[in-house]
């Protein structure tokens, strides 16, 4: 019976099964639903849709070659991002390997490990700004392990290191500041100036990390005052998390100065973004470079950085090929000429809501398409072509639709299991699924209402790219 059971347990399909049904779909789409256009117009160097204009078209279903080289063309068309975070991976896996990470946490350990409650905000405020400045909200991944040990000796459970760890880098990669992945991305697709906006955003992400701190040290006062308060519901012995003061590589001279140059090559990768606008061309080559010269003057050898990218381009080419993959949705619809069509639908729908409402709706839909399409720049490349036709339908500004992504795209990271960095980290700290949804729930409700809110401050303040 047992094992009856077991088999009719229902698995999740790969992402890539779920693209490719939801490219099937699409492909049938084009035979059944009716193609069509709108008018358009360029206003400031962008391709504008002009209201009440749609008119059906001659049917143009996609054929068998179009289908085939739906995925190739989608990877052509972005391939400039996949390389992107492949050479994302490759950086970090080479300081992560030359003991650069191991520097920084020992500073934080040495710096904050005895002063309690402030070791929250010291860890979540530079964690968060970082993943919000790069986008790697896989970088939990590294954190976590090293910080566990330090939780565990100021007295602190599991779950609040876990969840201080993915809170900042939730946040960071929800509220993204010049992030290429999701926000570049995104920005790209909707024709604005890239990472645009920062200013509300970085009030945003003030606002979302405040609460966000505040809910972990409630957590943590709460469990102290009497422990049986503890959401986590295991056995695990906590010994085999904390590791000897020798663990660990050997950190030399070279490995600081190597720290520094890092340090320093992040601030330079700052000022390409604000002066010069860099994207994914020039930091693919900025990630590369950065890793070469920190891994060398850290002390290691060519090879050793080599096989070191290699292995962080491996760590991450699922994520990469993703956005390729997700992309070929909106090719099909485009080749069928129904992707109009579809907005024009969408446009009688959002008829029936509020106008102010409709950027809440946004985020509640991008939440809900985060759970087939676990990818920021995967589920960027294939819905912000939708939804930059029906936001040109509406008063609302493409800056708004862009911040409905992040924000429906961005905090689910930490609540689907289809995430996978996510339930990683989970796997990392041996943190049951089901005590973790009892932890974060109430998290995720303050930050998606105050998501909200934003949102429809953004609508009345007509907020642009500025």
């Amino acid at each position: 019976m047992n094992e009856s059971k077991s088999k009719r347990k229902f698995v999740m399909p790969h992402i890539y099964v779920i693209l490719f049904a939801l490219i099937t779909l699409s492909v049938i789409a084009t035979y059944i639903v009716p193609a069509g256009s709108y008018d358009r117009e360029e206003v400031d160097g962008r391709s504008i849709i002009i209201p009440d204009t749609f008119s059906y078209a001659e049917q143009t279903p996609v054929g068998i070659l179009d289908f085939m080289t739906a995925i190739p063309r989608g990877v052509e068309e972005t391939v400039a991002i996949i390389f992107g975070i492949m050479a994302i991976g490759a950086l970090f896996r080479v300081i992560e390997k030359a003991g650069i990470i191991d520097v920084i946490l020992n500073f934080l350990i040495r710096s904050f490990g005895n002063k309690g409650m402030l070791i929250i905000p010291t860890i979540v405020i530079p964690l968060a700004l970082f993943v919000a400045l790069t986008g790697n909200i896989e970088s939990s991944l590294i954190f976590l392990p090293a910080l566990l040990p330090l939780f565990l000796r100021l007295g602190y459970d599991r779950m609040a290191a876990t969840g201080t760890v993915l809170m900042a880098t939730v946040v960071g990669f929800a509220v993204a500041i010049t992030a290429p992945a999701n926000l570049g991305t995104a920005q790209t697709v909707a024709e604005l100036p890239l990472y645009s906006g920062i200013g509300f955003r970085l009030i945003i992400l003030a606002v979302m990390l405040a609460v966000g701190i505040l809910f972990i040290i409630f957590y943590i006062k709460k469990v102290q005052k009497d422990p049986s308060k503890t959401l986590i519901t295991d056995n695990v012995d906590n010994s085999q998390f904390i590791k000897d003061e020798t663990d660990g590589p050997e950190l030399s001279t070279r490995t600081y100065v190597g720290t520094g140059i890092f340090i320093l090559a992040l601030g330079f990768m700052l000022f390409g973004i604000f002066q010069y606008q860099w994207y994914f061309t020039e930091l693919a080559g900025f990630y590369l470079f950065a890793g070469i010269v920190s891994g060398l003057v850290a002390g290691l050898k060519p090879s050793g950085i080599a096989e070191a990218m290699n292995e962080g381009i491996q760590n991450i080419i699922l994520g990469a090929l993703i956005v390729g993959v997700a992309r070929a949705i909106s090719v099909v619809l485009e080749d069928g000429a129904i992707l109009d069509t579809v907005v024009y639908g969408l446009s009688i729908i959002v008829t029936m809501i509020p106008e102010t409402f409709v950027p809440v709706a946004m985020m509640v839909t991008q939440g809900l398409l985060n759970f087939l399409i676990p990818s920021g720049s995967g589920q960027a490349a294939a819905t912000m072509p939708i939804m930059v036709g029906l936001v040109d339908l509406t008063d609302m500004t493409r800056q708004t639709a862009v911040l409905a992504f992040q924000f429906g795209d961005g905090f689910s990271n930490i609540f689907y299991p289809t995430s996978g960095y996510f339930m990683a980290a989970l796997a990392i700290a041996k943190i049951k699924y089901t005590d973790w949804i009892k932890f974060i729930w109430p998290l995720l409700l303050i930050w998606y209402g105050l998501g909200a809110v934003f949102l429809i401050i953004a609508y009345f303040i007509n907020w642009g790219p500025f």
